[in-house]
């Protein structure tokens, strides 16, 4: 794969580059959250490895540009912090996983290689109830406006609409979009709130709804 890493601190930038670059992956490296923006947007990355603490832009702000930009590389944050609080916020600016400082680099490489797996598009266009998602370009239309996704909003969108109008419990919808073990019920409830917003807030009529304890599904309008 080829992996985008942006860390300021240079023995942990020097060990994730020399662990992957063995294991046979294609390095780049920034040392700082502009630059580090700038070669994200104009490369070609099948992952990001991003610290959160960067000088001149930290890893938040970065994840919420790309994103915003329309790009959907998987992002997999670095960070000290290691509350729910901070996990959340991640996911909400649009990182797929995250990893707490100290880490084995065998689990570092594991969750890039999950994450590029899960990134690869699906088979085509999946459409109910005047909404449609197109995985191939991480895309949604509803009443004939494009909506760009994140790569997490586009999974979830994809597994609801797949099983619509069935609920999708949450084990699955996390699993859908993180893979096994990959977050909980709380970031799962931030990045439906995130899509929601996007899909439903915008129009007259609400299509994503919650079964309280239970999961989610989409319905066609009353």
């Amino acid at each position: 794969m080829r992996v985008l890493l942006i860390e300021d601190q240079h023995d942990i930038a020097a060990n994730i580059w020399d662990f992957l670059e063995r294991r046979g992956h294609e390095m780049d490296h920034c040392a700082d959250g502009v630059s580090g923006l700038a070669r994200a947007l104009r490369g070609d990355f099948d992952a990001i490895v991003l610290d959160v603490g960067l000088p001149r832009m930290d890893g938040l702000e970065l994840c919420r540009r790309l994103r915003e930009a329309g790009h959907g590389v998987p992002v997999l944050m670095l960070t000290a912090r290691d509350t729910l609080d901070d996990k959340l916020r991640g996911f909400a600016e649009g990182a797929d996983d995250y990893l707490v400082k100290p880490f084995a680099m065998a689990e570092l490489e594991a969750r890039i290689r999950a994450l590029q797996r899960r990134g690869r598009p699906a088979a085509g266009e999946v459409a109910y109830a005047a909404l449609a998602y197109d995985p191939r370009t991480l895309t949604a239309r509803r009443d004939g406006r494009d909506i760009a996704l994140t790569r997490l909003q586009g999974a979830l969108l994809d597994a609801l609409l797949r099983e619509a109008p069935r609920i999708v419990p949450h084990a699955r919808l996390i699993e859908s979009a993180w893979g096994a073990g990959g977050a909980d019920t709380a970031a799962l409830q931030t990045q439906v709130y995130e899509l929601r917003a996007l899909i439903d807030r915008p129009f007259a009529q609400p299509l994503l709804q919650s079964v309280r304890g239970v999961g989610y599904r989409i319905v066609a309008p009353a």
